[in-house]
């Protein structure tokens, strides 16, 4: 039996009056990173705590890499203080062993599950610099990260070449299978020598983002402490294409003092997003 004409054009207006399958939202995998020198105790630690507190609450970053990171007798820990403020787990790297009632280093902050947490001291071993590593679990992913603070004496680029290097190895001898990053005080200004060693393998995300800036827009240094320090706090991303990481946003936080003229240290820090297709 044949339908009816009238029932066959009811059928066809409900069906186009139908919705269109609705396609799922595709947002891409945006990792925040930020890195801070945290000038260890120096003016009024608790003020700035608080600071850097509200800038991480606001940021919400994945991974925090920290420096000058000091711990004493009458002083907890800097790096455990912020993380149990964020609810973060904490990876500590100090040359002062854990029998030390004094210890200074660097430390990762992350609110993700950590798969390796871990520490290697840098060559040249008498100039007292390591690098933490902590890879942790990520939206289906495991991120590796690094945070370090090399050689401070404009004199000494050899030291830093050194250092870096040593980086550079320990990172391809501790590594996952995910991506990399790399962050920290460096101490010197892209376009060193030792820093061409770092942008051989690796991306500047604030200069990715923004090829243009000024000295000025990208310096991380306080000129209120020192004028002639620049742009020496980095965030690096690997350059190869088999990665598939893009930069899509950076900045310099921490560049205007908050109540009662506290600045938050005497470096500014940087934020970095990244996106891993």
């Amino acid at each position: 039996m044949k339908p009816l004409p009238w029932v066959v054009a009811a059928l066809l207006c409900f069906a186009f009056a139908l919705p269109a399958p609705a396609r799922a939202a595709v947002k891409p995998d945006t990792l925040t990173v930020v890195t801070i020198n945290l000038w260890h105790d120096q003016h009024d630690w608790p003020k700035r705590l608080a600071v850097i507190l509200a800038e991480l609450r606001r940021l919400k970053p994945d991974a925090v890499l920290l420096q000058e990171v000091l711990q004493h007798a009458t002083l907890r820990n800097q790096a455990e203080t912020l993380g149990d403020s964020l609810g973060f787990g904490v990876q500590f790297a100090s040359v002062d062993g854990p029998e030390r009632t004094k210890r200074y280093g660097n430390a990762i902050l992350t609110p993700h599950r950590v798969l390796v947490g871990e520490q290697r001291n840098l060559a040249p071993t008498d100039d007292y610099r390591a690098v933490a590593h902590v890879r942790f679990a990520w939206r289906g992913r495991e991120i590796d990260t690094y945070a370090t603070h090399l050689h401070h004496t404009k004199e000494g680029g050899a030291i830093r070449a050194t250092q870096i290097r040593h980086l550079i190895a320990y990172v391809d001898s501790t590594r996952g299978r995910g991506p990399v990053v790399i962050g920290g005080d460096f101490n010197c200004e892209l376009g060193t020598p030792e820093m061409d060693l770092m942008t051989a393998r690796y991306r500047d995300v604030f200069r990715a983002v923004h090829p243009n800036a000024t000295r000025e827009e990208a310096a991380t240094y306080n000129p209120l402490f020192e004028p002639s320090v620049g742009v020496i706090d980095h965030v690096f991303v690997e350059a190869s294409p088999k990665r598939k990481v893009t930069p899509i946003a950076s900045d310099v936080i921490f560049r205007t003092p908050a109540a009662d003229s506290v600045w938050a240290s005497d470096h500014f820090g940087v934020v970095a997003r990244v996106v891993y297709r």
